[in-house]
């Protein structure tokens, strides 16, 4: 069984330039009839077909058809193509050739423009959602536990040295009491030190987020998601779990 699998949008841009070009103008093989919107354009899929010709249901354009005429001899004349529901069925009882065209030609415009702004919306929307994953992973993702000293990111494995560049981070993971026994103890009570590797210190920064711990953050939110996507491979085959302090301390 025949499944017309084209894309709708390209359909209609190329019905739109077959009308533009006049398509629809007499032919030399049959001068003496007229010619029908989308029965007598290369983008019927039963164009030129006299034997065995498929079903209009399988056609692209069936989704523009209201479904409560999608039974009609010829479901392609049941298009509405203006806000009074005209289609091409009662145009062709009262309109010229010149005046049909141009309506389909203003319904082709239209619908094109739609087709393509919907599409752009859920491109973005797509993008977005990614985006929001990519962000979701980052922000608030407690760092990965090593007994080795490291880069915090759970994705590099650059082992820490100190002349090795990159920038250190320190934390006070618990709170700090208001008065000490002796001077200087509520300084150091608690306190955690990270690093990130030089390559690493470029793209990521660390945060300490209530309730989750130290966490690996972007530099720039805006940065672009490939960009992201780089740094984040390994990211799966670790997992993230509590990155408690150990390491430099």
């Amino acid at each position: 069984m025949y499944k017309d699998e084209r894309d709708l949008l390209d359909v209609l841009k190329f019905e739109l330039e077959f009308l533009k070009k006049g398509g629809y103008g007499r032919s030399t093989r049959e001068p003496w009839r007229p010619r029908y919107i989308f029965e007598d354009s290369p983008t019927c899929m039963n164009y030129d077909c006299k034997e065995s010709p498929e079903p209009c249901s399988h056609c692209i354009l069936m989704q523009l058809v209201p479904v409560e005429l999608r039974s009609a001899k010829i479901p392609c004349r049941q298009i509405p193509l203006n806000e009074l529901g005209e289609n091409l069925d009662s145009l062709y009882r009262y309109d010229e050739q010149h005046e049909i065209e141009e309506t389909v030609e203003n319904w082709l415009r239209k619908t094109i423009g739609s087709l393509e702004e919907a599409r752009r919306v859920a491109r973005l929307e797509a993008h977005e959602h990614d985006a929001n994953v990519v962000g979701a992973a980052i922000k608030g993702a407690p760092l990965f536990q090593n007994l080795q000293p490291k880069c915090a990111n759970p994705a590099c494995a650059t082992a820490f040295h100190w002349f090795g560049g990159g920038k250190f981070f320190r934390f006070r993971g618990e709170p700090v009491p208001e008065k000490t026994d002796y001077a200087g103890a509520s300084k150091m009570h608690g306190l955690k030190h990270f690093w990130l590797c030089e390559r690493c210190s470029h793209v990521f920064t660390l945060a300490y987020a209530e309730g989750t711990g130290v966490v690996l953050q972007l530099l720039w939110p805006e940065l672009p998601l490939a960009e992201v996507r780089k740094e984040l491979q390994g990211y799966a085959s670790v997992g993230f779990s509590r990155f408690d302090g150990v390491g430099l301390t």
